[in-house]
């Protein structure tokens, strides 16, 4: 993998802007919580969520399974309606675009699992020219076989794999036909969510390392999705990190490794391994569970696992503030956490 991403000038105008974005799903009740007329409950999967993504750029979004990050990558990519604020493209509406296909083609969605998001019944080739045919892209039977050999070639691909079916793949090439669907409608931004945690460590690395090429090549925006922020830390020019459907901390990537400010960060940070012991953080570790989002703590939505809690911290919801310029943090103590 290479080094920490050199992020674009902070001048250059959001390709994506995302402005208070909630969305909530209704629990599913039961045939006794019917019965009784006890009211459905609310899971706020993603809350008040605003940030922005610039042309060319890498942001990377972490946080432990069940913090809204994939909720809030589909919202992105316009597979969920948000239940509240909205998501800005090139300064407008991504409802303004037009219908589904035209916003498609700008936005992009890769999934953690390659196998179960290609057809098993189609061959590589009938998979990117369908897309190819969606979209009224290339005309012409000899022009879209030629334009598969093409994008599987962009991919690292041999096009001799054009005729197999996914089955007989492996799951860093799936992954990489993945790719080349999202790439045939040329986006500006690929929303990859966990695209490399089902895949081995080696062909992570290539994996990521193809996502680098591409948006220096094409100069393609990623939202790219993760749990591990070893994996995201060199790919990312910025990083947010969520809790609980809030982001907590968001900074350049240097920043965040170099001098986390939220306490949940810090012990994302403690739990990455490393091979030099002097190298091991002090910082408290992640303990306890993740609260049941069906019914959050109040106030901080860190308090019930945090070393650093007060009574204030409890009795009302910090704001994401500026810690320095293009540091942001969601944590009273934010100056006193070390």
């Amino acid at each position: 993998m290479s080094a920490v991403a050199t992020s674009p000038a902070a001048t250059h105008a959001p390709l994506l802007d995302v402005r208070n974005l909630s969305k909530s799903f209704g629990e599913n009740r039961s045939l006794l919580q019917l019965a009784t007329g006890k009211p459905a409950r609310v899971l706020q999967a993603v809350r008040n969520v605003s940030l922005a993504v610039r042309p060319g750029e890498t942001l990377g979004v972490v946080g432990e399974s069940g913090c809204g990050k994939s909720t809030l990558g589909r919202c992105i990519a316009g597979l969920y309606d948000p239940s509240a604020g909205e998501v800005l493209w090139q300064g407008k509406p991504l409802s303004a675009i037009g219908d589904r296909k035209a916003a498609s083609r700008q936005i992009q969605m890769i999934f953690q699992d390659p196998y179960s998001s290609l057809n098993p019944r189609m061959s590589v080739e009938q998979t990117l020219e369908e897309v190819l045919k969606a979209h009224g892209l290339v005309e012409g039977g000899k022009a879209r076989s030629e334009r598969v050999e093409e994008l599987l070639l962009t991919v690292g691909l041999p096009p001799r794999l054009k005729d197999r079916l996914p089955h007989a793949l492996s799951g860093g090439q799936r992954q990489r036909v993945s790719i080349a669907r999202a790439l045939a409608v040329e986006p500006q931004l690929i929303v990859a969510d966990e695209p490399v945690s089902a895949l081995d460590a080696s062909v992570q690395a290539q994996i990521i390392n193809l996502f680098e090429e591409l948006r220096d090549k094409f100069g393609i925006a990623f939202i790219f999705i993760a749990h591990d922020l070893n994996v995201v830390r060199h790919i990312s020019h910025r990083i947010a990190v969520m809790y609980l459907g809030e982001v907590v901390e968001l900074a350049e990537a240097d920043a965040l490794f170099d001098a986390p400010r939220h306490p949940y960060t810090k012990a994302l940070l403690s739990a990455i391994p490393f091979p030099d012991p002097d190298r091991r953080t002090a910082a408290a570790g992640l303990e306890g569970e993740l609260p049941d989002p069906l019914n959050p703590p109040a106030g901080c939505s860190f308090s019930t696992r945090c070393a650093w809690v007060e009574e204030a911290c409890r009795a009302r919801r910090p704001d994401l503030e500026q810690y320095s310029e293009g540091h942001l943090v969601r944590c009273r103590r934010m100056y006193e956490i070390a």
